[in-house]
C-alpha cells in the first residue's frame, strides 16, 4: 500500500497547547483511509510539526502501508528530514533520529514541503484538537 500523507502540527503561543493533524489518502485511489488529531500538551510549533510526521509513521506500519509520501507545511522538518538542513536544538535532535529511524521500517519515504493553503485538512484536525482542550 502507498500513502500520501499530510501532516500538521501546531502551538497557540510557542511555546503553548500544541496539536498534531494528520490525513492519510490511498496514493492509488485517492480515497482518504484515516484522518486525526493529538493533543500534545504544551510545546513547541516545530515539536508538534515533528511528531505529525512520527504518529504518521507509526500509524501507517499499523495500516500495512509500504511507500509514504508527505506533504508537510513545515519547511524546517522537511528540510532536516531530508538531512539538507542540520538539527541543531536538543529536543528536535531527539525528534529528529526517532522520525529517521521509523522512516528506515519502509521501503520508500518522501517528503514534500507544501504551503500552508495545500494543507487546509491537517491542519483543520490541528485546530479541533486545540478549541477541544482550550
Amino acid at each position: 500500500m502507498k500513502l500520501t500523507i499530510y501532516t500538521d502540527g501546531g502551538a497557540r503561543g510557542n511555546p503553548g497547547p500544541a496539536a498534531l493533524g494528520v490525513v492519510m489518502k490511498d496514493t492509488i485511489s485517492g480515497k482518504e483511509v484515516k484522518r486525526y488529531g493529538e493533543y500534545l500538551g504544551e510545546q513547541t510549533n516545530n515539536y508538534a510539526e515533528y511528531m505529525g510526521v512520527i504518529s504518521a509513521l507509526e500509524k501507517a506500519k499499523d495500516l500495512g502501508a509500504k511507500e509514504l509520501h508527505f506533504m508537510c507545511d513545515s519547511k524546517l522538518v522537511v528540510e532536516q528530514l531530508k538531512r539538507n538542513w542540520k538539527v541543531k536544538e536538543p529536543t528536535l535532535q531527539t525528534l529528529f533520529i526517532k522520525a529517521w529511524n521509523l522512516m528506515q521500517g519502509y521501503t520508500k519515504v518522501t517528503l514534500t514541503h507544501v504551503r500552508r493553503e495545500e494543507n487546509t485538512a491537517a491542519d483543520a484536525e490541528v485546530n479541533k484538537v486545540l478549541d477541544r482542550e482550550m
